[in-house]
């Protein structure tokens, strides 16, 4: 479920395909974000899940897994 949301949010923001949107995938590397396309992001997943990702938290969500993990934890 959180997956499911999340690629949603990805593939929405960036304009990728779900096909490119796995656990596995590098939000900048793979998946092109750049700082801007990451902070839409943040906002995103904070109102979707409503939840709050302090600044010093966003460094280390360096892939699709770690923001699905980050979501489920808190």
């Amino acid at each position: 479920m959180t997956f499911e949301k999340v690629r949603e949010i990805l593939v929405e923001n960036l304009g990728v395909s779900e096909d490119e949107v796995t656990l596995e995938a590098d939000i900048q590397e793979d998946l092109e974000a750049d700082s801007l396309d990451i902070m839409e992001i943040v906002i995103c997943v904070k109102d979707e899940f409503g939840i709050t990702i302090e600044d010093d938290q966003i460094e280390a969500l360096k892939t699709v897994k770690d923001i699905v993990e980050y979501i489920d934890k808190h």
